[in-house]
């Protein structure tokens, strides 16, 4: 027919258009680094890192930063941030070692299963008392969650008297138990991206949290209850952050402050890190669980890589320091090119 463009024209239109949509996609940076980061350290280890054993292992070492990163990206999605989740997860750990463990001087032993329920309370309560000093006094979020970092550290070398407290074997299944070969834990830290998609997508309270994020005052203005929707979400981050410590202390087998000390510290950084590279703006208002998730993948196999490698700690720092810039520059670029 007159007029119609030639049909290897136009299915090379069609072609363009589609490759278009994809490298559009908020979350197509993140997959490509993450492609990238795989086969990087599968050359460097020989194919080490992409064994099925390490794989495995990725997803159990991703477990517990990635239950604890879905409530920090609900924090961050507000504009907030919460930088006490490792405080937090080392309170918890200690207390839920106090609590179930048989040796003389401590709280326990309880049943472990009612420890693991008081654990996950009390990581609610720590992240309920941050909401309140952040929605009802106005207080920074920085300021709040930094001092409840400093208590929980604090209060966790008291409750565990600064010695490592040994659990009970049952404990064990949560990390070291598998479905199909697939540790429990690693079906934790789905479950969480899961109901974290489905709050934020589809429920009046994930509406509710993108629209403070954006605008609070417009969001006020619309009728939304702005300060029960901070309150809420560093509930979610305290509670998300114990069932981080759940997942950590079925690993180890063991309550110790200073080792904990250090995971918690990792356990703050790592989880904020994978927010941002998710593309989670720190401004609040955008970005996305999928996000998230590829993001703490990314976290995850960057720090298994370097440990396979054998690399420094210098080393480590500044790789892991420029890929989070990297990955945060190129999908500042990419919105900004939309």
């Amino acid at each position: 027919m007159p007029g119609e463009p030639p049909k290897e024209k136009a299915s090379g239109s069609v072609l363009k258009n589609r490759v278009l949509q994809l490298t559009r996609n908020e979350n197509f940076t993140l997959v490509v680094i993450l492609i990238v980061l795989v086969a990087v350290f599968g050359t460097l280890t020989d194919r080490l890192s992409l064994s099925r054993d390490n794989v495995l292992n990725i997803m159990l070492q991703s477990s517990m930063r990635g239950v604890a990163a879905v409530g920090q990206a609900l924090v961050i999605l507000t504009a907030g941030i919460d930088v006490s989740v490792g405080g937090i997860a080392t309170l918890v750990a200690c207390i839920g070692g106090a609590l179930v463990t048989t040796l003389p001087g401590y709280l326990g032993p309880i049943p472990w299963g009612a420890g693991l329920v008081l654990m996950l309370l009390a990581g609610a309560g720590l992240g309920a008392i941050n909401g309140l000093f952040v929605s009802r006094l106005r207080l920074a979020p920085l300021i709040v969650t930094l001092a409840m970092w400093q208590i929980t550290r604090g209060a966790a070398s008291i409750v565990s008297k600064e010695e490592s407290m040994h659990l009970p074997d049952a404990l064990a299944f949560v990390a070291h138990s598998s479905i199909g070969g697939v540790p429990i834990a690693a079906f934790i830290f789905v479950a969480a991206i899961v109901l974290g998609y489905l709050l934020l997508n589809h429920t009046t309270f994930g509406s509710s949290v993108y629209a403070v994020g954006g605008n609070e005052i417009n969001a006020w203005l619309s009728g939304i209850k702005t300060r029960n929707t901070h309150f809420w979400v560093y509930v979610i981050s305290g509670f998300c952050a114990a069932i981080a410590a759940v997942i950590q202390i079925s690993r180890v087998m063991s309550a110790s402050p200073v080792i904990w000390g250090i995971t918690g510290l990792e356990l703050a950084i790592d989880t904020i890190a994978a927010v941002v590279i998710g593309g989670v703006s720190l401004f609040g208002g955008k970005g996305s669980i999928i996000g998230v998730l590829f993001g703490v993948l990314i976290i995850g196999v960057l720090n298994n890589g370097m440990n396979i490698a054998k690399l420094g700690i210098f080393a480590q720092s500044l790789l892991k320091g420029g890929v989070i810039l990297a990955a945060v520059g190129v999908d500042a670029w990419r919105r900004r090119s939309l």
